[in-house]
């Protein structure tokens, strides 16, 4: 496989050019007019969006940006899968609020995030009728597995569980066909990491031990039965736990003796990413180049959307930067 990815990889070096730098981003912070953002902006290649009141619509102009990158890479990549193992959380995503907007008789198009594989339209015809002749199987399976959910229970918040039980198995499943060990450990650490922060917020909201059952994953390397454990014991009892595990390094920034900042949490788990994948700037072949340019792209678009909503919602400077992502370091 990792010869396959001699030709692609050109193509990621210049893209990751076009990256914004650290120097834009802290003058985009501390840009005090909408007016100045875009006369920053305007000189990188989100000026094309660049219009009147660009701010009220800026989620989409970025949303349009990544599906240009994902229609660029997707045709030329010697196993789409790849990409998809990145934006499969948007899947999953759209499954979730399509799927609640079909069973409430509402309106949710405008959470839709695209995904560079299945159309809105695609993901709606499956949900209302349980089958699809495009989508792949595994997710039609969740679906299917969803509509049977809802005849006997009208708690949405089980479409949530079965949908994240699909999303973690298919990344394990697809992680192994890759059979690059590199990416098979970080999908095992990101599925380790999301059965942390979920064990840790359903002792902070007292759930049943069967509650945790249904939707701590088995697909980790932390084995499920030690978090199930931790149901009839304290908070504190279970930040121990990690604080003597091997994301203790990592995760100690958001922990005291009681008390989990899940703030912190979220970013100090999306900064790891960015770091492990920083290695594949020097790598020549092999998909890691793809995954980190991806991943650099998801978080510029992620941070971008923070300044721009951060500063139309009256965020401070300091409110916007200690939710900032770690940047590519170019």
């Amino acid at each position: 496989m990792n010869n396959s990815y001699h030709t692609v990889n050109p193509i990621i070096r210049i893209r990751e050019n076009e990256l914004l730098s650290k120097e834009t981003f802290d003058q985009l912070i501390q840009a005090p007019s909408f007016d100045k953002v875009a006369e920053i902006l305007k000189q990188t290649i989100y000026g094309q969006y660049m219009v009147e009141d660009f701010e009220h619509h800026f989620e989409q102009s970025l949303n349009q940006e990544i599906v240009a990158t994902y229609k660029e890479l997707i045709p030329i990549v010697p196993n789409p899968d790849l990409i998809w193992l990145y934006t499969m959380r948007y899947t999953t995503h759209n499954l979730k609020v399509l799927t609640k907007a079909d069973k409430m008789n509402e309106n949710y198009d405008y959470l839709f995030i695209p995904d560079g594989f299945y159309t809105i339209d695609e993901l709606k015809a499956a949900i209302e009728t349980g089958e699809s002749s495009t989508l792949p199987k595994s997710i039609v399976r969740s679906i299917q597995e969803v509509r049977e959910y809802f005849e006997e229970s009208r708690i949405l918040q089980g479409i949530d569980v079965i949908y994240d039980r699909f999303f973690l198995s298919e990344q394990r499943k697809i992680a192994e066909s890759l059979k690059d060990i590199y990416i098979l450990e970080n999908v095992i650490a990101s599925i380790d990491l999301k059965n942390i922060i979920t064990v840790a917020r359903c002792l902070m909201q007292n759930r049943t031990k069967g509650f945790m059952s249904a939707i701590v994953s088995e697909e980790g390397s932390i084995d499920k039965e030690v978090l199930l454990d931790f149901s009839n014991r304290t908070v504190a009892d279970f930040i121990q736990f990690i604080s003597e595990s091997s994301y203790a390094d990592l995760l100690e920034p958001a922990l005291s003796k009681d008390k989990i900042d899940f703030l912190k949490l979220d970013v100090l788990i999306d900064n790891l990413l960015t770091s492990k994948l920083q290695g594949a700037q020097t790598q020549a072949f092999g998909p890691l180049p793809l995954l980190a340019y991806l991943n650099a792209k998801d978080i510029e678009a992620m941070n971008l959307r923070l300044i721009i909503v951060g500063k139309r919602s009256g965020f401070t400077i300091e409110a916007i930067k200690e939710r900032m992502r770690s940047l590519y370091d170019l």
